[in-house]
């Protein structure tokens, strides 16, 4: 059965085993594979703040949604399942933006998370109905404001998105200018 197990990784980046998915997460975490997604709507994201029972980073603000494939699920349809398990939505419009992203960070309580985390980005398709045992709350918030925050209040969001702003490029870090129909579309749909 694969549906609690993550896909671990190798330091060059190679799948080299699983392990379950609730208990990979220690002082000790493997390396194992996830992805983050930025969920962007009319010009705004999708900020989530993570349910104050998660057992990393409890009651932080973070990007929309982020998981785990499991073995064998493409990311592209681990992002199809996880916006509907804690967002209640599908996505649309799918991009990849940081396709080399990585990071590893450590919570206040010594857990650490050690992931090769590809970031994407996505259009919403529907009303949120997040799931209260993932998401406390949520807001959407103006670009430009999330990346001022990340600027001036780093520590009041969760790290892995903080080191994903600070690598998009700037002044378009979504490449919206560089895909000015998808932006578009995406407003009249949305009217």
């Amino acid at each position: 059965m694969t549906d609690d197990l993550v896909v671990l990784a190798s330091a060059d980046g190679r799948p080299c085993g699983t392990a379950d998915r609730a208990t990979v997460h220690t002082s000790h975490t493997p390396l194992h594979f996830a992805f983050s997604c930025h969920v962007i709507d009319e010009g705004r994201l999708l900020m989530t703040r993570r349910a104050l029972s998660k057992r990393t980073w409890p009651g932080v603000w973070t990007n929309s949604f982020c998981g785990h494939p499991r073995p064998g699920e493409s990311v592209e349809d681990a992002i199809y399942r996880y916006a509907q398990r804690e967002l209640g939505i599908d996505v649309e419009d799918l991009r990849c933006v940081l396709p080399e992203f990585r990071y590893r960070a450590v919570d206040s309580s010594g857990v650490v998370e050690n992931e090769i985390c590809p970031v994407f980005v996505a259009s919403p398709v529907g009303a949120l109905r997040p799931d209260p045992d993932e998401v406390a709350e949520y807001a959407w918030s103006d670009i430009s404001d999330v990346w001022a925050v990340v600027e001036r209040a780093p520590w009041a969001l969760s790290p892995w998105f903080v080191e994903q702003i600070r690598s998009m490029p700037a002044p378009d870090p979504y490449g919206l200018d560089a895909h000015p129909n998808w932006l578009r579309a995406q407003m009249e749909v949305n009217r």
